[in-house]
This record gives C-alpha cells, sequence and structure tokens, in this order.
C-alpha cells in the first residue's frame, strides 16, 4: 500500500426485523437512467428496499400479479427490487407490496414517498 494512502472499507449492517425501509416512485425518470440501469425505458421506476433481503423475491412476485410492471432489478442478497412500468402501475404495486407485507407478513411498512 502506498504511504499515505488510506485503504477504505465498506460495512454493511442489516437491522433485524421485518420491514419496508424504503418505498419510492420515481415518475418519468431520465432515459440516462433506464441506460445506468440497464433496463428498459418505462414511464415509471419503483424502488424498494426490504429487511429481511430474501423478502424481494415474494415482493417481486406480487408486484407482477398485482399490477402491469415488469422486474427491472432483484437482489436478494441486499434487499432491492426496482420494477418499471406506468406511474399508475408501478404506484398500484408499490400499494399492494406494502399491504400485503403489513397484512399477512406483519411487516413494517413504509410510507410511499414519490418524485
Amino acid at each position: 500500500m502506498e504511504e499515505g494512502k488510506e485503504k477504505k472499507r465498506f460495512i454493511q449492517e442489516f437491522v433485524p426485523g421485518k420491514q419496508v425501509t424504503l418505498s419510492h416512485l420515481i415518475a418519468n425518470p431520465d432515459k440516462d437512467m433506464f441506460d445506468k440501469l440497464g433496463i428498459q425505458q418505462a414511464g415509471a421506476l419503483g424502488i424498494l428496499t426490504l429487511t429481511p433481503s430474501e423478502t424481494v423475491i415474494i415482493a417481486g412476485d406480487r408486484a407482477t400479479k398485482s399490477a402491469n410492471v415488469e422486474i427491472g432489478f432483484l437482489d436478494r442478497f441486499t434487499g432491492s427490487l426496482v420494477i418499471v412500468g406506468s406511474v399508475s402501475e408501478v404506484e398500484t404495486a408499490l400499494k399492494e407490496i406494502n399491504n400485503f407485507l403489513k397484512e399477512v407478513l406483519a411487516f413494517t411498512p413504509a410510507i410511499i414517498t414519490k418524485s
């Protein structure tokens, strides 16, 4: 290691519990965002982060069954889920995910935020 340079570490913590930590809808994102994410362009993106992380599998299933959306990204190791579709369909899917996780699996839901 060169003198004067620090070695940086990334530490990731998971909080035990069952919760939706982020539920956000991005309406009409810039085309560059889709290019950077490597997903097909649509009217909206829905972004979720869930704990425990494997819950994204359930959330992805609920999203595609409840609304005309597609999964843009799903990572069962980090709990990240991105769904794509029209603004109204993504919003419907986010509401269904939050409701199902709260009512059926006793999760703490997140307020759906929008930008």
